[in-house]
């Protein structure tokens, strides 16, 4: 093993280990090391450091010796409204370039990743394919929802409500302080759940362990069995680029598909495919989507709080029910961390009674696992969750959520209306400036533009008001909470500060939308239908006129992440340039 290996290397290792409390004994066994993101951040890190403790107490039984280490997130909720958004999705590449830091710069021979949300989770997902250490992914699970089953999602829509008036400043305030009642991550099938779900479907969680309810005593006990398993893989050999192939990717993205998840999580999946070494295109997701039946009724698309997805069978019920809706595209023979197949652990479930046990929970409701996870006959949409346009406002695509999005808006004109911050654009949504058939841009808010914020308070400002949820689109470089619900297409590729089409667009410019054609284009100019060739023309008349902007972020952290990230589209992900 690596940390014997390293122990026969280096005299100091044995006594810096034994100073800090390890036995003699404990520098023999296999050393794992047991990341996550704990720290008081928020609610989905704030219970981390219980859940390490019982992945150590797993190491310790079966004759291993953990290692606890921190690599704190931050709240994408906290961050809204302020400049801190700038620093979320940076964040993402900071831990995982931390987790490399821990695993490779101490002698360990596997690892246990605990995290629960938007960024901590697919950085832990990187760094497993980067270190490719032998490894199990603990998902921190989910909180309650709160009274009258209250989601943190829903403030969003409150918020704008207030600001227009419609709402008072104690009702407001009663929806802040109810809704949030535990920890875990938020109750709604935003980019922390859909990411949770992604590491039970790429087969790096032990099955059934997404979205577990975070103050339950089942997820310590998933905790406790993946230090377990930890020392049986590290014993092993067994990395996880041997088990993750893109076999796996493709069961993710159909049960992402299946979930209705987040357009965060076409950010997170080709970054974490390229840490695996597999190219994972907008095209080959949207190819993935298509045709494959959504199924989960899980806000903020669906009815219910992400809590009842656990109930209703969790990732298991919608692997059996993809199985039966496209089983030529569902791999079941794909292996995972338990050893076993994806199809292996199913029936290994079934025989268990794991299907029947969250039933009695949903009971409360008057509800059945049927009602949330919807069966393969009966499904609530059949063309999957997103859609990756092309054209030649997004010449390397762009994402939108075809599921949360007004049928009117699915195909439709509209006369652009560029802005270049998103506080400049909400500004004209809040204050009525902005009428039924604009097509709303923000831009030089991408990775290398500005770090890509989401563009949250502007959709919840469009969504909450009718006359515009349904006549308007907002179209971005910059990028969506996974509880943004509307007419919103964002990670335009490529982005206004690289050049991208988008910098291009100047007021009263046509835009087209068709969703079924899977295309954004610039069609007219100057509120005038021309000829696609005329486009071009004036296009590349403007690309002469276009100069790239100063970079917004001069020093610090964000300098070297928008320096170096690539485009929206390949998962904005730090990479050195090419020579």
């Amino acid at each position: 093993m690596r940390s014997q290996d390293v122990r026969a290397l280096a005299p100091e290792m044995d006594p810096l280990r034994i100073g800090m409390g390890w036995t003699v004994g404990d520098l023999a066994k296999p050393q794992i090391l047991v990341e996550s993101t704990f720290g008081e951040s928020h609610p989905g890190s704030a219970h981390l450091l219980d859940l390490a403790n019982a992945a150590c107490a797993g190491v310790t039984g079966a004759g291993g010796r953990g290692a606890r280490y921190f690599a704190t997130d931050i709240c994408d909720g906290q961050s809204q409204g302020h400049d801190g958004m700038d620093y979320s999705l940076a964040s993402r590449d900071l831990i995982c370039s931390m987790i490399e830091t821990h695993a490779l710069a101490t002698p360990f021979d596997g690892a246990v990743y605990l995290a629960s949300c938007d960024k901590g989770m697919p950085a832990h997902l990187m760094a497993a394919g980067r270190v490719d250490a032998p490894c199990v992914v603990v998902c921190g699970g989910v909180m309650a929802a709160g009274p009258d089953l209250l989601t943190l999602e829903q403030l969003g829509a409150a918020n704008a409500r207030y600001l227009r008036g419609e709402l008072s400043a104690e009702e407001l305030r009663r929806l802040k302080e109810r809704a949030c009642p535990s920890c875990g991550a938020c109750s709604f099938m935003g980019t922390a759940s859909t990411m949770q779900v992604m590491a039970e479907a790429l087969g790096l969680a032990l099955p059934g362990t997404a979205l577990l309810p975070a103050t339950s005593e089942a997820l310590g006990e998933a905790a406790r069995a993946a230090g377990e398993r930890a020392v049986a893989l590290a014993l092993a050999g067994t990395a996880p680029r041997s088990l993750v192939t893109r076999d796996s990717f493709e069961n993710a993205i159909l049960v992402h598909a299946a979930i209705s998840g987040s357009t965060n999580a076409l950010l997170h999946l080709p970054a974490i495919a390229a840490e695996f070494g597999i190219e994972l295109s907008g095209a080959d997701i949207d190819a993935l989507e298509r045709g494959v039946p959504w199924l989960a009724d899980i806000r903020p698309a669906g009815r219910w709080p992400a809590e009842f997805f656990t109930y209703a069978g969790g990732v298991p019920a919608v692997l059996r029910e993809l199985a039966r809706a496209v089983p030529e595209r569902l791999h079941l023979d794909a292996m995972t961390v338990t050893g076993k197949s994806v199809g292996e652990n199913l029936a290994e479930l079934e025989r268990s009674g794991f299907f029947e046990r969250g039933a009695a929970e949903l009971e409360r409701w008057g509800l059945s696992p049927a009602d949330v996870i919807r069966p393969a006959e009966a499904p609530l949409g059949s063309d999957g969750a997103v859609a990756v346009l092309f054209g030649n406002l997004a010449p390397e695509g762009c994402v939108i959520k075809h599921t949360a999005c007004p049928a009117p808006m699915r195909r439709a004109t509209l006369v652009a209306r560029p802005f270049d911050t998103e506080e400049e654009a909400i500004d004209a949504v809040i204050g009525g400036r902005v009428r039924p058939g604009d097509a709303v841009l923000i831009r030089y808010e991408g990775p290398r533009g500005n770090g890509m914020p989401e563009m949250f308070y502007t959709t919840e400002a469009i969504s909450s008001d009718p006359s515009l949820a349904a006549s308007i689109a907002l179209i971005t470089d910059g990028r969506f909470s996974g509880a943004s619900k509307g007419p919103v297409i964002g990670h335009v590729s490529p982005e206004a500060a690289s050049g991208g089409p988008i910098a291009l667009v100047e007021e009263g410019d046509l835009i087209d939308i068709d969703v079924e054609a899977r295309s954004l284009d610039i069609v007219g100019i100057d509120g005038t239908r021309v000829a696609p060739e005329d486009v071009a023309a004036v296009l590349a008349e403007r690309r002469q006129r276009w100069r790239p902007r100063p970079p917004r972020h001069r020093e610090g952290w964000l300098s070297v992440y928008t320096h170096l990230a690539e485009s929206p589209m390949k998962g904005a992900r730090m990479v050195w340039p090419k020579e």
